[in-house]
């Protein structure tokens, strides 16, 4: 979140517009029950919510879910892997950009380096909290030249690292078509150093392509959200904080879960909600701006943030 918008000035939600733990765990029940088996948490960053072990707990007893994970900025994460795993949770995905001090400062905006989340990394594979991911955006002129170092860094320890082509989500993060570095130079980039052969997808709808090392020191992940759009594997839906059920990562808005649930709404009603406005999404905006980059969505082009929604 831009510091110098989210900074202390800034008034955020106050809580009673934020989902309750019992809420959010009601809602994914339903989301179970229609036939999801994952279920991750995310941000903004989840581990500033307080107590989150508490909902961790609550998620992991609902029945059906078969792989319940979460994904951080890894700051506050060697403090809270121990809680996290023995509330239920099975695994995480961290966010880290570069290995570089001053390149992960210059990106993630608060001058910290990565110090605090490899702790984190660390601490989380000692717990049992695996497999481990690892979400690198890519941004050419940028971080593009570390991407090597960072996959030699994890290879052969178990951990995946994932490059994810640099995105136009929501409208603050100053997007350009110039800045992506593509899944297939990030390959070539690597396989030049550590050859690489490609690997099936885990399941329909993976949205990382999968690379193996040939010498099998593990496997490395790309995401190409524009420079190969996958809208139409799409199997992923977003409850935000406040309730609102999203059905794209690229969506100028959502449905409002939040209100129908407090006034009263029985089970079958919010199903129903949940399953008609699922099957009849049409959202395939990274489709549509691979054909033209220059396309709008919502009112004046206004995107939900990733922040708001998570990955």
């Amino acid at each position: 979140m831009p510091a110098e918008v989210y900074g202390a000035r800034y008034k955020f939600l106050p809580k009673p517009q934020l989902l309750t733990f019992e809420e959010i765990a009601r809602l994914t029940k339903l989301f179970v029950d229609l036939g999801v088996t994952k279920v991750r948490l995310t941000g903004g960053e989840p581990l500033i919510r307080n107590n989150l072990e508490e909902l961790v707990s609550l998620l992991s007893s609902i029945p059906g879910i078969q792989d319940l994970t979460l994904t951080t900025n890894g700051y506050l994460l060697a403090g809270k892997a121990q809680a996290l795993k023995d509330a239920g949770l099975n695994r995480i995905t961290v966010s880290l950009d570069s290995l570089d001090d001053e390149v992960f400062k210059k990106m993630n905006g608060r001058r910290f380096g990565p110090q605090k989340v490899l702790e984190g990394i660390a601490k989380s594979a000692t717990v049992g909290l695996t497999p481990i991911k690892i979400n690198s955006v890519v941004q050419k002129g940028v971080n593009d030249h570390t991407i090597v170092d960072l996959a030699k860094y994890f290879r052969g320890t178990g951990h995946i690292v994932r490059f994810i082509e640099f995105m136009d989500v929501g409208t603050k993060n100053g997007w350009e078509l110039s800045q992506v570095v593509t899944s297939r130079e990030v390959i070539e980039m690597i396989d030049n150093e550590f050859p690489l052969e490609p690997v099936e997808a885990n399941y329909r709808g993976e949205v990382a392509s999968r690379y193996s090392y040939v010498d099998g020191q593990g496997e490395i992940g790309v995401i190409s959200s524009v420079s190969e759009p996958f809208c139409g594997n799409c199997t992923r839906a977003r409850l935000s904080t406040d309730g609102k059920l999203v059905t794209c990562l690229f969506a100028s808005g959502g449905t409002d879960m939040k209100t129908a649930m407090r006034s009263g709404a029985d089970d079958v009603t919010l199903a129903g909600i949940i399953a008609k406005i699922w099957g009849g999404r049409t959202d395939r905006y990274s489709e549509l701006r691979s054909e033209d980059t220059q396309v709008k969505v919502g009112v004046d082009g206004d995107k939900v943030e990733m922040y708001y929604i998570g990955g």
